[in-house]
């Protein structure tokens, strides 16, 4: 979770992050393709591949900053927080058809019919400079990421994992992901120029695909969570209920229901059981103090729903 920092001011970081991401990727994808037909390496093209699939997942991240944005109304009455995930899964989708997909084909191809190999010197250049660009757009990802985990005072992995903000999670996995496969590209061509085989690179691409593979599948299956519905960590669940547990005339927490709507938006419910001797103005004051102590300990809790119940 966020640590309930304005949810504006961490899109705008959260923007910056993608855009250094996407600036990075469409110029590598052009140097890629470029470099892959001069070489004849079908790693070199799966990687232009993965840099499209990336540009286009970037493209899609923002989309789903700006219209996330968009403010509460009568017919989003909880806002639009939430149509992140659905652009964020849909840029999941767009890394397994763009980069996966493609790489697994070209490396079956290369392995199937083989290839001509040609000057290797314009790939290695190539992926030199895309190491030192991709490795600066995953420095920006990661250095947001680190902020907000010391803020939360969570491990990074932890932090990474469990983080709602899936677009900045994107960019740090993809980038990572990246420089795995720039290296994998280097050994296809290497092992090409020293056998002179075409099987180093078909393996190569292939691996590159595999890598994309499991990246969509991360990401999808973290943006499918937030979508369906994710409650709190436990232990910030347990806060919670300790929080309603020390507001006075509450006796028990009878349902605890939390939901993550988006980075830095919590909504919480509850079912409390208030002592029998109190009154109903009591019964409001202790509610309004509910609502205050969450929000004091857990400044992302933007909605909370208290529900006097009988024990």
């Amino acid at each position: 979770m966020t640590d309930g920092t304005d949810v504006k001011d961490g899109n705008g970081e959260s923007t910056f992050t993608v855009v250094v991401a996407a600036g990075a990727n469409l110029g590598i994808a052009v140097a890629k393709a470029v470099a892959g037909v001069i070489s004849g390496s079908s790693a070199m093209l799966s990687e232009a591949a993965h840099s499209v699939a990336d540009t286009v997942t970037e493209a899609m991240l923002l989309t789903a900053l700006k219209r996330s944005e968009k403010p509460a109304d009568e017919d989003h009455p909880v806002g639009h927080a939430g149509e992140r995930y659905v652009w964020a899964m849909l840029a999941a989708v767009a890394t397994f058809v763009g980069g996966a997909v493609f790489s697994v084909y070209d490396g079956i191809h290369t392995l199937t019919h083989g290839e001509e190999l040609g000057d290797p010197l314009v790939s290695y250049v190539v992926l030199a400079v895309s190491f030192v660009l991709e490795g600066f757009s995953l420095r920006t990802g990661v250095k947001q990421v680190r902020a907000e985990a010391e803020r939360m005072r969570a491990p990074f992995a932890e932090y990474l994992r469990l983080t709602p903000d899936t677009t900045v999670k994107a960019v740090v996995l993809e980038d990572a992901a990246a420089l795995a496969g720039l290296m994998l590209a280097a050994g296809g061509l290497l092992g090409g120029q020293i056998t002179g085989s075409g099987v180093w690179d078909g393996v190569a691409s292939i691996l590159i695909g595999c890598l994309l593979v499991y990246v969509a599948w991360t990401l999808g299956r973290a943006n499918a969570q937030l979508l369906i519905g994710r409650p709190l960590p436990p232990a910030m669940r347990a806060g919670v209920r300790e929080e309603l547990l020390g507001v006075p005339h509450v006796a028990e927490v009878l349902d605890l229901v939390t939901l993550i709507q988006g980075p830095g938006e919590v909504l919480i419910a509850a079912k409390i059981d208030f002592r029998d001797a109190v009154s109903a103005a009591e019964v409001e004051r202790a509610c309004e103090q509910a609502e205050r102590r969450l929000r004091a300990r857990f400044p992302s809790v933007r909605r909370v729903y208290l529900d006097p119940t009988p024990g």
